[in-house]
């Protein structure tokens, strides 16, 4: 499923919109392989994830960092950590 960037709306298919502004948490990476693995544990255990640039105010390592809803934060955290994602941090990150 391709995601189409429009604004800061993401289309991941003609019916579901994601709004940018609802996702607030950011987190970072290492390597970018990283970030493609825990997006895809995410979304596979039904949470919001989609894949952006890497914030370099918040992170110098990566270019890959995966946006969420920071509501979300400690459970995203349980999930990565229990699938032995290796992440950088998490950040509350607002979409400017």
């Amino acid at each position: 499923m391709e995601s189409l960037r429009t604004g800061c709306m993401f289309m991941k298919s003609k019916r579901e919109k994601i709004d940018l502004h609802t996702l607030e948490g950011v987190i970072t990476f290492f390597g970018s392989h990283h970030a493609i693995r825990a997006e895809g544990v995410l979304k596979k255990n039904g949470f919001t994830a989609v894949l952006i640039p890497g914030p370099r105010e918040i992170s110098p390592n990566c270019g890959v960092a995966v946006r969420f809803d920071f509501s979300l934060e400690h459970e995203v955290r349980a999930l990565l950590q229990e699938h032995m994602v290796h992440f950088e941090d998490i950040h509350h990150y607002p979409e400017r």
